[in-house]
């Protein structure tokens, strides 16, 4: 079945930077918007970035400026730069691939905490 496999996470001062990967398999890669996802503690699923599969991206305003969506289909993974990271970017972090008529499908998540 279809895989999506988070790696990168970890333990970050604030300020500091983390590159996430997200590798899928056994799917079209390049028909889906993929999508980073973050949860806290006590809080609601969000939407942190998306990148279609024409490479149009968005991203929520409270990282705008900070993260970078990307991907590179020919490896079938997506990216999330993470830059300027404050202790509010603590989550887990999930990767999701979304197409219209198509099965939703997610990762495991990776940890990330921003903390001195």
């Amino acid at each position: 079945q279809v895989q999506l496999v988070e790696s990168g996470g970890g333990l970050v001062q604030p300020g500091g930077s983390l590159r996430l990967s997200c590798v899928a398999s056994r799917m079209v890669f390049s028909i889906y918007t993929m999508g980073w996802y973050r949860q806290a503690p006590g809080k609601q699923r969000e939407l942190v970035a998306a990148i279609t599969d024409g490479g149009s991206t968005n991203y929520a305003r409270s990282v705008e400026g900070r993260f970078t969506i990307s991907r590179d289909n020919a490896k079938s993974t997506v990216y999330l730069r993470m830059d300027s990271l404050k202790p509010e970017d603590t989550a887990v972090y999930y990767c999701n691939a979304y197409r219209v008529l198509y099965p939703d499908y997610w990762g495991q998540g990776t940890q990330v905490t921003v903390s001195s």
